[in-house]
């Protein structure tokens, strides 16, 4: 059975999946009560990368298999990443607005990449490959990261405690999944600590970033620019979400996973997922 429409609606949840044996999600919610409700659930195939929206403790307690869809998009958020600090620095928006204004091009030069230190928060397959590509534009990388990943040491990233990753960055990405411990990780104190000049790109997870604090920096001019994918909620965002009304932006509604190609890679993945759990050797299993 498939159905054409979301829903976050509980009970039409469980109506949904009370029979079957497996459930396919994306970035539809689907939380604990849902998992519990559906009593012949043995699969959880999420079309997704992150599962903070699926209720993992109750498929923990039913033993119900959660498999994600890694990988799909590492490509398309890391190409969306090195977008967003070339019009952060070049100033690519307001040039077209000024174009159609009739403006020329006074003020507007803006800054290269190249030389440059990115600062990359969460080094896995995402963060790793926008290091790459940050690095190919002639930036220099360093990290936070609670794993060290074998490739970017050969690839001469520096890991560093958080603090001094703020501190010297002047574009900073972050790249981490939403749990207990990166919520609220970016917030006041520690924007606080980054250059007035830096570029702060946000293409994870809202939460992990407190919204607020980082509007509030931007619109005090003790930050440069933000540019920012996901925020508190999924949009479209409320009239008065904070970094709608913070100047020295580009926000773009939840869009970095999207593309023709990661959604054909997405397909391709949570079908395998399905066959392998189904051949009894289940793959990208998580939680």
């Amino acid at each position: 059975m498939a159905y054409d429409e979301k829903t976050t609606d509980l009970q039409e949840l469980i109506r949904r999946s009370r029979d079957s044996d497996i459930v396919m999600i994306a970035n539809n919610p689907y939380p604990e009560e849902a998992v519990r409700g559906a009593e012949k659930l043995k699969m959880l195939a999420v079309a997704f990368t992150g599962v903070d929206h699926v209720g993992l403790q109750a498929c923990r307690e039913k033993r119900v298999t959660v498999c994600n869809a890694s990988g799909y998009s590492t490509e398309t958020v890391a190409e969306l990443t090195v977008g967003m600090a070339v019009d952060a620095l070049r100033r690519v928006l307001y040039a077209d607005q000024a174009a159609r204004r009739g403006g020329t091009s006074a003020g507007i030069g803006g800054g290269e990449i190249c030389g440059r230190t990115v600062g990359i928060v969460g080094l896995g397959k995402i963060g790793l490959r926008a290091a790459e590509l940050f690095q190919a534009f002639g930036a220099r990388v360093i990290a936070f990261s609670r794993r060290v990943n074998p490739e970017a040491e050969k690839r001469g990233i520096a890991y560093l405690p958080l603090e001094d990753v703020l501190k010297q960055s002047d574009i900073l990405s972050v790249h981490l999944p939403l749990n207990e411990a990166t919520r609220g990780l970016i917030g006041r104190e520690q924007i606080a600590l980054m250059k007035k000049t830096a570029v702060l790109i946000n293409c994870a997870r809202g939460p992990i970033v407190d919204q607020q604090a980082l509007a509030d920096a931007l619109n005090e001019e003790r930050l440069a620019f933000a540019c920012v994918d996901v925020f508190d909620r999924e949009p479209p965002l409320d009239a008065d979400t904070p970094l709608l009304h913070a100047q020295n932006t580009l926000l773009t509604p939840h869009i970095a996973f999207i593309s023709a190609e990661s959604m054909q890679r997405r397909a391709r993945i949570v079908f395998d997922n399905v066959y392998a759990f189904l051949d009894g050797k289940p793959q990208n299993v998580v939680g």
